[in-house]
């Protein structure tokens, strides 16, 4: 594994963020969280992540594991300008070489020389990302990262995160809510709701009991039609279906 949580939980304010959740990320893993709002799922990540510490239970990292974070969102300063460029290298060890080959992975290559608060939200998202990949990671975690990007913002960010995944050799940690860009993309799905309700492969996910009980029968018949559709023309590992035997 090269991170991993082990029935950790999380209090807060005398609320229960988490309750005995555990979860494991390996090598050339692809596992996307999901759940409704209030779910406990960038927690879940702020605890791996070592941003926030579980009340109870235990987190594991690989040692010298290398992680490439990308947030929710940011919001660059108009008053203090930065191009581009610059924010990627921040206090980062590169070479131009090195810069370029990002750069040009994630097509940012012609925005470089621009300051950061003139990008486009897909621009914004693809620097954060290029920025993430910037020391070579063995996992990428990427919470919320396509949000406040359109339908076809979306696509690109998603078809890049592909890519990536492919070319890279790495493992990718991700929470999202766009349910039909996940099912397409990721070989594990966890469905989240404060506790793990059901794990596996996307096409099993959506059978699940839980899955339908958090989503409703039509999103779950729904997306069930898209994956089987989209696997007409790509072939997605078919893994085994983890579910959870709680009442």
């Amino acid at each position: 594994m090269l991170i991993e949580a082990k029935n950790i939980s999380v209090m807060r304010q005398g609320q229960p963020i988490l309750d005995a959740v555990s979860l494991g990320v390996g090598e050339r893993d692809f596992t996307t969280i999901i759940g409704p709002n209030g779910a406990g799922k960038s927690m879940l990540l702020k605890c791996l992540l070592g941003i926030e510490k579980p009340s109870d239970g235990v987190v594991s990292r690989a040692g010298g594991l290398r992680i490439g974070y990308v947030p929710q969102s940011l919001v660059p300063d108009h008053t203090l300008p930065i191009t581009t460029r610059r924010f990627l290298t921040l206090k980062k060890k590169y070479n131009e070489a090195s810069l370029q080959a990002v750069a040009q992975e994630t097509d940012i290559t012609s925005i470089l020389n621009k300051p950061l608060h003139v990008l486009s939200g897909g621009e914004l998202q693809r620097a954060l990302l290029a920025r993430a990949l910037m020391d070579a990671p063995q996992l990428l975690v990427l919470d919320e990262p396509a949000q406040n990007l359109d339908i076809s913002g979306q696509l690109r960010f998603y078809k890049l995160l592909e890519d990536i995944f492919a070319g890279r050799g790495l493992s990718i940690l991700m929470v999202s809510h766009d349910l039909h860009m996940v099912m397409a993309s990721t070989k594990r799905v966890v469905c989240l709701y404060r506790h793990i309700c059901c794990a596996g492969a996307p096409h099993a996910v959506t059978q699940d009991p839980e899955f339908i009980a958090l989503f409703g029968a039509d999103m779950a018949r729904m997306m069930a039609v898209y994956h089987h559709e989209h696997t007409h023309t790509h072939d997605h590992d078919h893994g085994h279906h983890e579910g959870c035997d709680h009442g």
